[in-house]
């Protein structure tokens, strides 16, 4: 069957409206307007925030001195080919919903809406919001980032925000996120002397420059973990000579690095690091960086447990608390305040016929709802 939004306490309508919006970064494809709609039919104050080509919005409702706020976002990767009925035409089979983004992260937003709905259906009161961007699968420069300066600004204030990343791994409740680690990317490139291999004397040879300062880098452990994150991890993933001839010494040599880091760094010191070593073996050689994020925690404390009672009480399943996997925009949330992500079963998320089980969709939206009174009571 295919769907059209109708019940806003039901997700399953507002999620296929999502989906059918092709909204892949920095495409907005509609989502945010249908999104925007919706809010203010529930009575929300809807603030819709453009930075450069990415849509984005703040919606709030309610009134309190504690302020709880759903942040997610409607864009997607690019779907690729071979999908059954096509990424954006949601399709229900069998009680599972096909489609780009039902899982990263659409559902969750439609769960969002679903559970205010239900909550305050039933009288539940206190300040809430969402926080919704169309470029957190892009350079992820002009979303959350963007929208959190912009009321900072107007003096708003968040105490406890949700994110709606699809963290469960086998069933839906099994793990809460509380922290990331921080990621730097680095590009090497390593000026030589290009000439003849059969006089190395007249040469210099980048590649070898390279290699010694990789092994040198590769050859540090960075650390052993620590009490809520595993060790840190350098990952070389490019080696670039661009050379196609087997008899020359090639005049540049460049490679590409990622460092996914705990709580033991900075993202300066590891690019000062990365910076020392190059010019011991490379003095000559370029070190370009970029830091997309520090790592962060949300310590344990009543907003977890709270959170894991919720999910408990819904699914009967008691989540882990964790911080592996990639980034996510909660790195500048946490600038801001407390904050934790849970979502859907991500086994399918940024894969062809991406999809959720109807049932799991719908549970996560009384999660949600269950997670707003333990909040508010």
């Amino acid at each position: 069957m295919t769907c059209s939004v109708t019940d806003l306490t039901d997700p399953l309508d507002l999620a296929c409206g999502l989906i059918a919006c092709p909204s892949i970064t920095p495409d907005d494809g509609g989502a945010q307007n249908l999104l925007a709609r919706t809010l203010e039919s529930l009575g929300f104050r809807v603030q819709p925030m453009r930075f450069g080509a990415i849509h984005n919005l703040f919606a709030s409702i309610g009134e309190g001195e504690r302020h709880f706020c759903f942040a997610g976002h409607t864009d997607v990767v690019p779907p690729g080919p071979g999908w059954r009925f096509g990424p954006f035409n949601p399709v229900v089979e069998d009680g599972v919903l096909y489609g780009r983004g039902a899982v990263d992260m659409k559902g969750a937003i439609a769960a969002f809406v679903a559970a205010v709905a239900a909550y305050r259906t039933r009288g539940g009161a206190g300040r809430i919001s969402l926080l919704i961007t169309g470029d957190e699968e892009g350079e992820a420069i002009d979303g959350t980032k963007r929208v959190l300066e912009e009321i900072n600004r107007a003096g708003e204030r968040i105490d406890f925000c949700l994110v709606g990343e699809p963290t469960s791994i086998a069933q839906l409740g099994d793990v809460i996120k509380i922290g990331r680690r921080g990621s730097l990317s680095a590009a090497i490139d390593i000026p030589g002397v290009q000439g003849h291999v059969a006089y190395p004397h007249l040469a210099d040879n980048p590649v070898h420059r390279l290699l010694a300062a990789l092994q040198e880098m590769l050859a540090r452990p960075l650390d052993s973990g620590s009490d809520w994150f595993q060790p840190s991890s350098l990952q070389v993933t490019s080696i670039d000579v661009g050379n196609p001839a087997g008899n020359v010494i090639p005049g540049h040599a460049g490679a590409r690095l990622n460092i996914r880091f705990n709580d033991h760094h900075r993202g300066a010191d590891l690019q000062d690091w990365l910076a020392e070593t190059l010019r011991r073996h490379a003095p000559g050689g370029r070190c370009q960086v970029r830091i997309s994020g520090e790592s962060f925690l949300t310590a344990p404390g009543p907003e977890t447990t709270m959170m894991q009672s919720a999910i408990a009480a819904i699914t009967g399943v008691s989540p882990r608390l964790d911080t592996g996997g990639g980034t996510s925009d909660a790195r500048f949330i946490a600038n801001y305040c407390k904050v934790a992500e849970f979502g859907l079963c991500g086994t399918t998320m940024h894969k062809t016929d991406e999809a959720v089980a109807v049932a799991q969709l719908r549970d996560l939206a009384r999660i949600y709802e269950a997670i707003l009174v333990g909040y508010f009571q």
